[in-house]
């Protein structure tokens, strides 16, 4: 039953991924006037889930923070898959894991800092992900 469930979530990630890759156009890049905000993960970012069945996803996501935590929505820019309320964000140092559900299950992104305006980490510790500020 552990395995029926195990896979039911997988295919259940692989449907978000599907949905989103259907939106990917071109790759994002930074760019030297990027602002970048004295709290590092606050802004505008745009999440890439690479290696998916159907190709690379794409979303924005706007992080903000109230009463010291942070908050936001996961975006698909074309539009085509509603809005993703992110549930909870666990903050580090150096990292951030975004939780968010999708099709019934719950979700995860791990998120390392790499410089002033990359971040890299999995999805459910499966498909490698890359963030970059916008």
């Amino acid at each position: 039953m552990k395995k029926l469930l195990t896979i039911c979530f997988l295919m259940s990630v692989v449907g978000l991924s599907t949905s989103l890759a259907q939106s990917v156009s071109a790759p994002v890049t930074a760019t030297a006037t990027v602002a970048i905000p004295a709290d590092y993960f606050t802004g505008k970012w745009a999440i890439t889930i690479l290696g998916t069945p159907n190709g690379d996803a794409l979303f924005h996501t706007t992080l903000n923070r109230k009463d010291g935590l942070l908050f936001g929505e996961l975006v698909d820019p074309s539009g085509t898959v509603p809005p993703i309320a992110i549930t909870k964000i666990d903050e580090k140092k150096e990292s951030i894991d975004i939780y968010f559900s999708t099709q019934g299950y719950d979700v995860n992104v791990e998120l390392i800092k790499v410089d002033d305006v990359k971040l890299k980490g999995t999805l459910m510790g499966m498909f490698e992900t890359n963030a970059i500020r916008l």
